[in-house]
């Protein structure tokens, strides 16, 4: 709140931002509990996971980052698994530049920062287009301040106190599987195209297939797996158009 102005908290749609991304805080503060202690119990230590949880805020990459650390694995290996795991960021920054490109640069990097998968789902559902008039802007600029306000503050507490209760939660607690129904809700509100569908589809035959391959690179191959499929679907689908059978 402190990064905010008082017109961004005061709006009207930060409170409708944070009402919205509600029903999903529940899930959000399991999968952080889950990656709090996971980094513990895999071994790292207390300031390196507190570092890594404000500095990464980012789930999926946190998890696929701890085994390959604490593995040893070489740096470029893990710099390659998180860019590739966040792959999709860069796709949402694109689409939100629009929103977001009259804001100051610092604005733009926190919001980089602080958006994540649900925000983004629930921001892009809201508003379909940016807004023309300042009024508009400062609509929709409340509302994705109010979706990851309460977003990044249900991460951060939680992954903070599993960090610090870490030797205290039984790892039987299903707090992973909390996590993955977390992201699954997320996942079907993204599959609205047959595309999407497709690249999920791929990505999960391939992450299992190549499960076996050592510092979790299976999830390499499922996400260029999906992405090569993509672009090339992506370049015959103009073709295909343009000469009807």
């Amino acid at each position: 709140m402190m990064f905010l102005a008082p017109k961004i908290y005061k709006h009207p749609e930060f409170k409708i931002g944070m009402r919205e991304l509600a029903p999903q805080a529940l899930g959000i503060a399991a999968w952080g509990l889950m990656t709090g202690v996971s980094m513990v119990k895999a071994g790292m230590g207390l300031w390196a996971s507190i570092a890594m949880t404000l500095l990464v805020f980012a789930g999926s990459s946190q998890l696929a980052a701890i085994p390959l650390i604490v593995a040893g694995a070489p740096a470029w290996v893990i710099l390659v698994t998180g860019f590739c795991v966040n792959l999709r960021f860069v796709v949402f920054s694109l689409h939100l530049r629009p929103y977001l490109i009259h804001l100051p640069r610092w604005e733009r990097l926190l919001h980089g920062y602080v958006t994540a998968d649900i925000s983004y789902v629930l921001f892009t559902k809201r508003f379909h287009h940016p807004g023309k008039t300042p009024e508009e802007r400062l609509t929709q600029e409340a509302y994705l301040a109010g979706n990851d306000c309460l977003n990044w503050s249900s991460w951060m507490g939680a992954s903070l106190l599993g960090i610090a209760l870490a030797n205290f939660i039984p790892t039987n607690w299903g707090l992973g599987f909390a996590g993955i129904l977390c992201l699954l809700g997320i996942q079907c509100s993204l599959a609205s195209t047959r595309l999407r569908m497709v690249s999920s589809t791929v990505a999960g035959i391939a992450a299992v297939m190549a499960y076996a391959l050592p510092l979790k690179l299976n999830i390499v191959v499922a996400i260029a797996a999906a992405v090569i499929l993509c672009l090339s679907l992506e370049r015959i689908k103009p073709h295909i158009q343009g000469n009807p059978a």
